[in-house]
């Protein structure tokens, strides 16, 4: 199979969907791998590195030309253009977040296979953990940044001195973002409060953490009082392909310390705080009631070399499956057959569906 990889072009975005290790993987297996120009320089990747691998280094019309394209981050409207009948797409797509690119996709009649819906039969997700990791470790980092009075925050240091109290970090959602986030948020020397609605992954989580952090069922109620005492919210709710519930309303804002800080990881998905948006790592943040909003839809971004080699080594076996049997993958993998989210014009991923009220199938009967 023919297989392009297209520098990412969405502002301040600096992955890239393989390294060149990857590239020579596919290449042992039979593959022509076209990578445009210049595509891993942000991942301190040089154009000799992929083709010391074996890859052919084009344009951007050319590695979009492919049989099936890699990427990491979902098309953007200046490539839709590039999407046709006969492409297979391999990467992010948050489409219910993204009615335009939903939409885009369909009327390309476009395979659209998302990273984020592969799911292995205990429920997880493999292809997202890798990001989840990375952002949720960023999370605490940067909101201890805008915590800085000079960045609009209450002035706080999130781990405190000898004599003076810590920072209150309250993390929404107790999944992979969020149990990351806690564990840097403590390594800050933060106190941490965690909220979900599983008690299950509350008890699991409060085992795993030593007591150190305090678990609390997210209710409204209970969300209402911890965002009240929060120097610090991370935002970490996922439901798995759909749109986020927005559990922090515009009204909490008014109880929130001036000055606090919200992080919502999930603004990919819509976001957990109502008062969200997607912002850029050159202008991450906006204030709202006095509360201090970052919404930056790639945070991985921000630390690419890490992050590329992270989303490689978890993408990597899945991409081969595709390029060594197209389609077929996608019949005999039972995992990766909730990647499929349009094909052939149909849209396969049922909470999309609902969100933008679009018709669905499921993805094996568009099959």
């Amino acid at each position: 199979m023919i297989i392009g990889i297209p520098k990412e072009i969405k502002p301040q975005e600096n992955r890239v969907a393989m390294t060149p290790g990857g590239v020579a993987s596919l290449v042992r297996a039979g593959h022509t791998v076209l990578v445009e120009e210049g595509a891993g320089i942000g991942s301190g990747l040089t154009n000799e590195e992929y083709v010391k691998a074996g890859a052919a280094l084009v344009s951007a019309e050319k590695a979009w030309g492919a049989q099936m394209v890699v990427k990491v981050k979902e098309p953007i409207p200046s490539e839709y253009g590039f999407l046709r009948p006969d492409l297979l797409l391999f990467t992010y797509l948050h489409l219910a977040a993204a009615e335009g690119l939903t939409r885009a996709l369909l009327d390309s009649k476009c395979t659209g296979i998302a990273y984020e819906t592969v799911q292995l039969p205990d429920g997880s997700l493999p292809l997202l953990t890798p990001m989840s990791e990375v952002a949720g470790r960023m999370a605490p980092q940067v909101g201890a940044h805008c915590l800085e009075k000079y960045q609009g925050g209450r002035g706080i240091l999130l781990g405190g001195v000898p004599g003076v109290a810590p920072g209150n970090v309250v993390v929404l959602g107790g999944g992979v973002v969020g149990t990351n986030a806690a564990k840097i948020a403590l390594g800050f020397g933060a106190k941490v409060t965690m909220m979900d609605v599983s008690h299950k992954r509350l008890q699991y989580l409060d085992d795993v953490f030593g007591g150190r952090l305090t678990t609390i069922t997210s209710t409204e109620p209970n969300i209402w009082e911890a965002v009240a005492q929060a120097d610090l919210v991370v935002g970490a709710v996922l439901i798995v392909g759909a749109k986020a519930p927005h559990l922090v309303t515009r009204d909490m804002l008014k109880v929130m310390k001036e000055g606090s800080v919200i992080v919502d990881v999930s603004v990919d998905q819509g976001g957990c705080v109502e008062t969200i948006k997607p912002t850029t790592h050159s202008d991450p943040t906006y204030v709202i009631d006095g509360v201090v909003h970052y919404g930056v839809a790639n945070m991985p971004g921000a630390v690419p070399r890490t992050s590329t080699f992270a989303l490689t080594n978890q993408t990597l076996p899945y991409a081969m499956k595709l390029a060594n049997k197209g389609l077929d993958a996608l019949r005999e993998d039972s995992s990766l057959l909730p990647g499929l989210n349009t094909h052939k014009g149909l849209l396969t991923y049922k909470a999309v569906g609902e969100a933008f009220n679009i018709a669905s199938v499921p993805p094996a009967e568009a099959l």
